[in-house]
C-alpha cells in the first residue's frame, strides 16, 4: 500500500480502523480476523490492513514501532491508538462510542 492509497482510504470512510502488523507476528495473525469481524459490525467503520514491512513509509508517518497496532481514525484524524497488548473489549467499546 502506498501513502496515496492510504490517504484515499482515509478520505473515503468516516471511521477507519487501520490494523498495522506483518506476516511474522503470530499475535497479529490471531488478532487480525477478530478486529476485522468487530469492525464489520459497525456500518460506518472500515477495516484497513497495513503490512509494516511492505509499507514502511506509512508505518513511519504514524510512528508505529510495535505490532500489532490499531489506529482508529475519525473523519481523517487519529482518535485512538492501541498497541501491543490490545483489549478487544475496550476496542469494541470505543468503536461503539465513536459510531453511536
Amino acid at each position: 500500500m502506498t501513502h496515496e492509497e492510504f490517504k484515499i482510504e482515509l478520505g473515503k470512510h468516516p471511521v477507519l480502523v487501520s490494523y498495522f502488523s506483518h506476516d511474522e507476528c503470530n499475535v497479529c495473525k490471531v488478532l487480525k480476523p477478530q478486529v476485522r469481524e468487530i469492525t464489520t459490525g459497525f456500518e460506518e467503520a472500515a477495516f484497513l490492513y497495513v503490512n509494516t514491512k511492505e509499507s514502511m513509509e506509512i508505518a513511519g508517518q504514524f510512528m508505529v514501532f510495535a505490532v500489532p497496532t490499531i489506529i482508529l481514525f475519525y473523519e481523517g484524524r487519529e482518535a485512538k491508538r492501541y498497541s501491543r497488548h490490545i483489549s478487544l473489549r475496550e476496542f469494541e467499546d470505543f468503536l461503539e462510542r465513536m459510531t453511536g
